[in-house]
């Protein structure tokens, strides 16, 4: 089984980030969940002001039961969509994610350079990520270098799209920190718990960029292999 030669050994540091990331984030996630924020708002209640305050009153609110951190902003329909830990919470995670993602609504009202790309590339990073193996494979099976050179470089869409969503993601953090505290949704002592949830989350697209780099690496690395017997 190709995916399972050697060169597994090349994307091991990022298997061991994810895992720790996975389990940083939900830790941080329901330890805050726990901790009432001083302000007594709901996750909702503080993205519909947020999203009011700059004048985003056509983006909707929904809540949705995908489960635990499935929070996210849809660009096409103008939809918030928060988890009912958000949505309903009235922690300092329930209003750290629900910011977040107002962020994201934000990004995408001023035109935020790293989320336009992105979005733009959504359609070819899909089709990558979908087709890049079974060709790469198949072509390092029947020894065809075109063949593998085209699963590459469709897994470049996929790998482009995880770099640039690393600012995309940093950004709308910050924006989020910086919303809640100026509006006064969270007092000064709040801050730290609140980057603490955030900066957790943020550690998973790290793990998963690097993951996808290192995967991109042993593709390469496969290639040359292939190409020298």
């Amino acid at each position: 089984m190709f995916f399972w030669d050697y060169t597994m050994v090349i994307i091991l540091p990022a298997l061991f980030l994810a895992m720790y990331a996975q389990t940083k984030v939900h830790g941080t996630f329901n330890k805050y969940l726990r901790v009432p924020a001083q302000s007594g708002l709901t996750g909702a209640q503080v993205a519909r002001a947020l999203l009011d305050r700059y004048n985003l009153h056509d983006v909707r609110i929904e809540m949705i039961n995908t489960g635990q951190l499935s929070d996210h902003y849809d660009p096409r329909s103008k939809t918030l969509r928060l988890s009912p830990d958000v949505y309903n919470g009235r922690t300092l995670a329930s209003l750290g994610v629900a910011a977040h993602e107002t962020g994201h609504a934000i990004q995408h009202d001023v035109g935020y350079l790293p989320l336009a790309l992105r979005n733009s590339i959504v359609p070819v990073a899909n089709i990558g990520s979908q087709a890049a193996f079974p060709l790469f494979f198949l072509g390092f099976l029947f020894g065809s270098e075109n063949m593998m050179y085209i699963g590459i470089f469709a897994f470049a869409a996929a790998v482009l799209f995880q770099v640039i969503t690393l600012p995309v993601e940093f950004n709308a953090s910050n924006r989020a920190i910086e919303a809640l505290e100026s509006e006064g949704f969270i007092t000064r002592s709040e801050v730290v718990p609140v980057k603490k949830v955030l900066s957790a989350a943020a550690l998973t697209y790290v793990a998963a960029t690097l993951m996808a780099v290192l995967q991109l690496v042993r593709l390469l690395v496969l290639a040359g292999m292939r190409r020298d017997e």
